[in-house]
């Protein structure tokens, strides 16, 4: 077993870093100190902050209102609360999931339409296909087979769903091999299934031919064919947008793709 890392305490030059609280929203006025601290750079990750008591005597308030603003700060990622005799809280760097969480919360609760995430798709998804195609090593290549293998299955026995499609994008955005990339993505899954799920109602056997062009996808990205890549995912992204265009709010039970016509069964993604 490796041996344990000696944790960096706190030293007294820190005293002055904390400042009293009023009691207005004191827990709250805490956390935005740290994360003040974290941005000056006072903070870094692996420092480990006072203890319960002494936070308490330096910002003039309650064990309780302490301990509800740790479990902010770890809740967010700016923080490690570890226990035993080397215990305390340490502080973190959030990881690209949680970063991806809290904007995938903000993206979900905002009023965006099926159109607007896809347009933003094809401006997005296409243009980390560079990236995507020359930093995808062995193992991302074999990682999206496997998806599709997956799918394919999923769709034989007919339990395809829209999420799987949407995984894949997000899987393919992790072949760049960039954090901010990755944050961004996965804070977009969920409004990427909503425009999925809304172009599904204008082809409901959606996803052979998505999951076709996602193999072809792959293959481009094996061959480090940058341009073959970039025609397949501007081909694949531009048939999501017709079809969510002609999913308008004003259809009607009578003419779901308002404009008089029931849904095809187009059997692409």
């Amino acid at each position: 077993m490796a041996p344990t890392k000696a944790e960096p305490a706190h030293t007294g030059d820190d005293v002055g870093m904390f400042k009293a609280v009023s009691l207005s929203r004191v827990s709250q006025s805490i956390v935005d100190q740290v994360k003040l601290l974290l941005r000056q750079g006072r903070l870094k990750p692996g420092d480990r902050l006072p203890s319960e008591r002494e936070l308490c005597e330096r910002f003039g308030v309650s064990r309780v209102t302490v301990r509800e603003a740790l479990r902010v700060l770890e809740a967010g990622g700016l923080i490690d609360i570890r226990v035993g005799a080397r215990g305390g809280a340490f502080i973190t760097s959030p990881t690209s999931q949680q970063v991806g969480e809290g904007l995938a919360d903000l993206l979900n609760l905002s009023p965006l339409t099926a159109t607007e995430v896809t347009e933003a798709r094809q401006v997005f998804e296409l243009g980390i296909v560079p990236l995507v195609v020359e930093r995808a090593v062995d193992e991302d290549v074999a990682a999206l087979r496997d998806m599709v293998r997956v799918h394919q299955a999923a769709l034989d026995r007919g339990e395809y769903v829209m999420s799987m499609s949407a995984d894949f994008h997000v899987r393919v955005a992790a072949c760049t091999h960039n954090r901010a990339i990755e944050m961004l993505v996965q804070s977009f899954h969920g409004p990427l299934l909503m425009s999925l799920l809304e172009a599904q109602v204008v082809a409901p056997l959606m996803g052979y031919r998505g999951t076709e062009e996602h193999s072809a996808f792959i293959d481009a990205i094996a061959a480090r064919d940058v341009a073959q890549a970039h025609s397949i995912m501007r081909k694949h992204l531009q048939r999501t947008a017709d079809r969510v265009s002609h999913n308008q709010p004003e259809a009607t039970p009578d003419s779901p793709d308002g404009h008089g016509n029931q849904p095809t069964t187009d059997r692409s993604s």
